[in-house]
């Protein structure tokens, strides 16, 4: 049974034909795939726009689907050992997937269009954001992270530089300078402006300064004790919280995963991302970590060849967990600090070590452990003893485990993906959503 015939439905004096694009890995995905489900039960149509290797999972929940790219490129780029170096890992995205489907997303979008359309697209989709240039059709960007909102106050971190309050405004100036002009718009604004002429339009620079928001809405898919609402922000912005989804309902927890949760204390759950090929290490110090301390363990990946060949016996193997059904019964979370597996720890009311690699997870990181529930390891530092430190630790601090719990009673995925539809919903009534 589709996951989406169980939610309350609305009938809409308009249904909508509301377009999801977006690009990366799971964790980019399946906010998406919670919202379409959210949209149609309210009557619309949902179509998710992303690569080949999220179409059976998409399919399966009663969605529509088409692909952006190929599952060659998808390999190919989990493949780049650039994807996990702090100081190469926007190079490897911006080669492998925002320039190859720049123009693909335009083209789906101005085929795909009708009169009822609308788009709502993570915010690294920059071919819908010349589709709405172009093409005049509605869009929300949607961003997962607020990393990518800029900000002069408290912009948290960039890669590994602070951004926050406590530093002077003219230096974040200098350097959203120098990130600009040294890396991003050298890399994206060549063919961003090129693909623009052949249309007619402009060209553009500051592509993260500004030019990446949708000037009708922003959805920030985070609440505001995690970041809060900035004054430079766009007028538009609305935080709706974070948004959960992970495929529980097609593959739920197995009769092992039951029998080793229910076989001793609580485990520690162990995760590169989904997308991580080459994180040996990173599995090497965990398990050892738990030898020192005692710790049992659950350790997940899609791909088991980076795993030690001989796992103690109170560590186990897993190739994936749901996490809201399996996190609650785990002691604390180990990840690099993806946004949405940092959400799911805290809606289970768990501390989390985040060993952040690039891109967001720095960002994520700094905001985990500014907001008391956990600790951040940057991965040269991830070694076994200060990781069995630092989880002891976290799981003994009354204050820390109070901390978890109270946020994990803030978490409403459902709240937060109702007022998404209904911010959508109401972009396609006027032009642009502004502030309440």
């Amino acid at each position: 049974m589709p996951e989406s015939q169980d939610r309350k439905s609305t009938s809409p004096a308009r249904p909508l034909d509301v377009l999801l694009p977006t690009l990366g890995s799971a964790g980019d995905v399946h906010p998406m795939i919670e919202l379409g489900l959210a949209l149609r039960g309210r009557g619309h149509r949902a179509t998710i726009i992303t690569n080949p290797w999220f179409e059976e999972q998409i399919r399966d929940t009663g969605l529509e689907f088409i692909p952006l790219g190929t599952t060659e490129e998808a390999h190919a780029t989990r493949a780049d050992a650039r994807l996990w170096k702090h100081m190469q890992a926007f190079q490897c995205v911006a080669e492998r997937i925002l320039i190859p489907n720049l123009s693909r997303l335009y083209l789906i979008i101005r085929e795909r269009r009708l009169g009822n359309t609308v788009v709502a697209a993570s915010g690294l989709c920059l071919g819908a954001r010349v589709a709405q240039e172009k093409l005049g059709v509605p869009l929300a960007t949607v961003h997962l992270q607020p990393s990518l909102i800029r900000t002069l106050f408290d912009g948290g971190c960039m890669g590994r530089a602070r951004v926050d309050a406590s530093i002077p405004r003219f230096l974040k100036r200098a350097f959203y300078w120098l990130a600009d002009n040294a890396l991003i718009d050298r890399l994206l604004a060549p063919s961003l402006n090129t693909f623009r002429a052949a249309l007619g339009l402009a060209p553009v620079r500051g592509i993260f300064r500004e030019y990446l928001q949708s000037p009708q809405l922003v959805l920030g898919f985070f609440p505001d004790w995690f970041a809060p609402l900035q004054p430079d922000w766009p007028p538009n912005t609305h935080m709706v919280g974070f948004v959960l989804h992970d495929d529980g309902a097609r593959r739920t927890v197995t009769e092992d995963v039951e029998e080793f949760l229910a076989a001793g204390p609580p485990p520690i759950l162990f995760t590169p991302g989904s997308a991580a090929s080459m994180l040996g290490e990173f599995f090497r110090e965990s398990v050892e970590a738990c030898r020192i301390s005692g710790f049992r363990a659950m350790l997940v990946t899609n791909f088991p060849e980076q795993l030690p060949r001989d796992l103690p016996g109170d560590v186990r193997a897993f190739s994936y967990l749901p996490f809201s059904e399996v996190l609650p019964h785990c002691a604390a979370l180990v990840h690099p600090g993806g946004i949405g597996t940092c959400a799911q720890g805290l809606k289970a009311g768990i501390p989390q070590i985040v060993v952040p690699h690039s891109n967001d997870q720095p960002d994520n990181a700094f905001r985990i452990g500014r907001i008391g529930a956990g600790a951040r390891i940057f991965p040269e530092r991830y070694k076994a003893p200060r990781v069995a430190r630092t989880l002891a630790h976290l799981i003994e601090s009354p204050e820390i485990r109070a901390r978890c719990a109270e946020f994990g009673q803030r978490v409403d995925s459902e709240a937060s993906v109702n007022r998404a539809c209904e911010l959508i919903e109401i972009l396609c009534r006027g032009s642009t959503v502004t502030k309440e």
